[in-house]
């Protein structure tokens, strides 16, 4: 059962910075409220107060609100216009689709000098014979009934006949009173024929591993899984039975069935609930246990992702709320994936390439409210157009062809090898080549003399005035 709190209607007097003493007009529909109070005490100054789509079956405490114009009471469960008297104000009155059966009973608005606008469509007392004759006849003041200008000569033909048509409302009032006894002793009669029937046997469910002994064989494991299966499934067929029998089976429309379909839907609103606590939520999947990264978008945001050739950045577009606030948004950015947190649900990409997170940035648009992350590119990387594979064959430091090969092989690419067809990565080893090539230190001056320390020798075994023609080759 929802009562009228005073933290309620504060919640709805933001426009009035939270105070209710000086509020003037109060929404407080489709809260399920039972009871109308408090209000008169609390807000005197209400000038408009909307309580439609409710649960609420008298009209109550509302007599101390002298300056109400308008009262708004549609969708409920009132069944008699009583205590208004005091709404000295009061301008408008919506009382559509209520249980009002007692037509007489809108007498009691006479006191209501300024109400000049009533609507009673939707209530049974909207189907006696002679309902709108009597009406305008017992409320001279009224200038709209259910949304239709009453004329002059309407008035006038009301009065004349107003004896004539109370009386006829007196006797369907009659009839109405005693069907409305017999709906009222039904509902009572279905509520405890309701109580009365056995409810669930007390069987409780455990786990199979828990509940059985230790040495259980796999195949009465096997067996008592189907077993519970089955019995789940029988449990939600009867369950959605019972639901189409509910909302199927015909009844009267009355408070009480109104009633019983609210709490209907409230008991089926905590059994969810209440399911979605036992069953725990699956852990959120982010990075996988081998290490891959995956992309997740639990926001459901839109966004692009581009690369900047001139400054060599990747920039990822988020398409945020334009007017959530920034400190809702939490930015994580890794070498190989970027990683947003917007409101609690993260949006994850895995990027193209490697970046820096450190020169990384995070700018949001002041038309848009977009995110922009510009990610740098991690330099360093070592790249040549062509790579050559080397033979297991032994390379000694000290062979001129050996060098001029390896020095043509680097400088210029090969010709006609359609095995390598873009650029490479170059893999430098240490462990490779740990020789050092004196031979590439000094240039030799011929392409037959060998390298600088094989020259030096073979002067200091040559006599004194050995004259050394380049046109003869070497004896070493």
């Amino acid at each position: 059962m929802v009562f009228i709190t005073e933290d309620m209607v504060r919640r709805r007097a933001e426009h009035n910075e939270c105070e209710i003493f000086s509020l003037e007009e109060v929404s407080l529909h489709q809260q399920d409220i039972e009871r109308m109070e408090h209000l008169d005490r609390w807000c005197r100054e209400l000038r408009i107060l909307y309580l439609q789509s409710n649960l609420i079956p008298r009209i109550e405490n509302v007599g101390r609100l002298k300056k109400l114009q308008y009262l708004n009471l549609a969708l409920n469960n009132i069944e008699v216009i009583e205590n208004l008297e005091g709404c000295e104000s009061l301008q408008k009155l919506d009382l559509t689709v209520n249980f009002v059966g007692l037509l007489s009973s809108v007498e009691s608005l006479q006191h209501n000098v300024h109400l000049t606008e009533l609507f009673l469509v939707g209530n049974p007392c909207a189907q006696f014979q002679g309902y709108r004759q009597y009406v305008v006849a017992a409320l001279p003041q009224l200038k709209w009934l259910d949304g239709t200008e009453i004329s002059r000569s309407e008035r006038l033909r009301a009065s004349r006949g107003l004896e004539e048509a109370r009386r006829r409302v007196w006797e369907q009032e009659e009839e109405y009173l005693k069907r409305r006894g017999t709906e009222k002793e039904e509902a009572l009669r279905e509520e405890g024929d309701e109580k009365r029937k056995p409810g669930f046997d007390g069987r409780r469910y455990t786990d199979i591993n828990t509940a059985a002994p230790a040495l259980v064989e796999n195949q009465e494991n096997q067996e008592n899984q189907e077993n519970l299966e089955n019995q789940e499934v029988e449990e939600n067929q009867d369950e959605e039975r019972r639901e189409q029998e509910f909302w199927h089976t015909p009844c009267s429309f009355t408070p009480e069935s109104r009633l019983e379909a609210h709490r209907h839907l409230e008991e089926k609103k905590k059994t969810k609930e209440k399911e979605k606590e036992k069953k725990p939520k699956a852990p959120r999947t982010l990075i996988t246990a081998e290490g891959r990264v995956l992309n997740v978008n639990e926001p459901k945001l839109d966004f692009s992702l581009t690369e900047d050739e001139d400054n060599n950045t990747i920039v990822l577009n988020l398409e945020v709320y334009r007017h959530m606030d920034t400190s809702l948004i939490d930015v994580d950015v890794q070498p190989t994936y970027a990683r947003v947190k917007v409101k609690g649900k993260i949006f994850q990409m895995v990027l193209p390439a490697e970046v820096k997170p450190d020169s990384s940035t995070a700018q949001r648009s002041q038309t848009t409210g977009h995110l922009v992350l510009s990610m740098p590119r991690a330099e360093g990387e070592i790249k040549v157009r062509k790579t050559v594979s080397r033979g297991s064959s032994s390379f000694s430091p000290f062979s001129p062809s050996n060098t001029d090969k390896e020095a043509q092989l680097l400088s210029a690419p090969r010709q006609g090898d359609g095995r390598h067809n873009g650029p490479e990565r170059l893999e430098v080893d240490p462990s490779k080549r740990t020789a050092v090539h004196f031979a590439n230190i000094v240039r030799r001056q011929s392409a037959g003399e060998g390298p600088l320390e094989a020259s030096r020798t073979a002067h200091c075994s040559f006599s004194d005035g050995f004259v050394d023609d380049p046109d003869v080759p070497p004896l070493v």
